[in-house]
């Protein structure tokens, strides 16, 4: 699979672009004329370049493999960081009268379970959130790919949005798979106070009552709430980090140093976070209610909670989804930097196009 990825990759749009003179065997030519006596000289800048600053071609096996360690490293990491915001945050949603804001959250919690309270299910967000990361980023960048190609140049520039939100929604579907049955026991944990303290606790418990529906009765609810969230995600960064080196950023891309190009991938992600947060909170008050209850569908849990029943929590939700998402960008971006791997710039209109457009020569 990876091999013929590869072979699609070669020729994409996304793909960096002295990497694809050099693929194309044009690059040496350009950098380097033929010398006095019609000898190519000695290749100087540009096949180098590309050996050097990159540690894997464009579109390779290694390359999406270090794309989905990425994922785990920035949703593994940040989901299990804001793991008492969103405890306090699950509460809220299925017991409100309880819980009836953020820090009166937080104060019931400390005054009854203690700080060590505010770690409770940090096992399975951890597990589930890292499985979760590897299928989202990993996913992506192949969709991405393999649609682009499918459109061909000039329409992945005019439909480049489009791909986005494709892409994303295909690799959040095979992410939810992978996070339903950690999701599932994180809220027991959280919610359920005496059901279970730990993982180790949880998990078999639920079996037991349930099978293996316990594990997946939430996934099309998590659907409901994470292809949204992820089709935002993604293509409100991609856009934002374009309009940012367009209309706000003083000097474009290929002059910024990597730490400049990290705050633009950290303020693009939070402002995507944001959006993130809004479309996909109802149906995290669905899940959240969902997975603690027996025998409940998700269609009776959201008659009952009513229009207003849905959006309890959503501050909460926007700080957390907010920081978290531009951490998980920043994470994902640095892993790329780190590793040296293609980083290619926001996509610019093709040749070919500007000449139908009447915009060049």
């Amino acid at each position: 699979m990876f091999s013929s990825v590869a072979h699609l990759a070669r020729a994409n749009p996304f793909n960096t672009p002295h990497l694809q003179l050099v693929q194309d065997g044009l690059g040496d030519l350009r950098s380097n004329p033929p010398g006095p006596t019609g000898q190519p000289r000695r290749p100087r800048n540009l096949a180098a370049a590309a050996l050097e600053e990159y540690s894997c071609e464009f579109g390779s096996a290694k390359y999406y493999a270090l794309c989905g360690f990425g994922g785990v490293l920035s949703c593994g990491l940040t989901h299990t960081a804001v793991v008492p915001l969103d405890l306090v945050k699950c509460r809220m949603q299925v017991d409100p009268q309880k819980y009836k804001g953020i820090f009166n959250g937080f104060s019931v919690t400390l005054k009854e379970d203690g700080v060590r309270g505010l770690a409770k299910g940090w096992a399975p967000t951890f597990i589930g959130y890292s499985l979760q990361g590897l299928c989202k980023f990993g996913f992506y960048e192949v969709f991405k790919v393999l649609y682009s190609n499918m459109l061909g140049e000039e329409n992945t520039y005019l439909w480049r949005t489009s791909l986005y939100l494709a892409a994303s929604a295909s690799a959040e579907f095979f992410a939810d798979i992978a996070l339903a049955p950690m999701e599932a026991a994180k809220v027991r944990i959280q919610t359920q106070p005496g059901y279970a303290n730990t993982l180790r606790d949880a998990a078999p418990k639920m079996y037991k009552e349930e099978g293996l529906k316990a594990f997946y009765k939430g996934v099309a609810p998590l659907w409901m709430r994470q292809i949204p969230y992820t089709m935002m995600k993604f293509a409100c960064f991609e856009r934002t980090v374009e309009a940012l080196y367009k209309f706000v950023v003083p000097k474009p891309r290929s002059e910024c140093s990597k730490p400049e190009q990290l705050v633009v991938t950290f303020v693009a992600g939070y402002i995507a976070g944001v959006f993130c947060a809004i479309v996909s909170h109802p149906a995290d008050s669905v899940v959240s209610v969902l997975n603690k209850e027996k025998g409940s569908s998700a269609s009776q849990v959201l008659k009952r909670l009513g229009f207003k029943g849905v959006w309890k929590g959503l501050f909460a939700r926007i700080i957390m989804i907010g920081t978290l998402t531009a951490l998980q960008w920043f994470i994902y971006d640095s892993v790329k930097v780190y590793f040296r791997l293609p980083r290619p710039p926001p996509p610019e209109m093709p040749e070919s196009l500007k000449k139908k457009l009447g915009l060049t020569q």
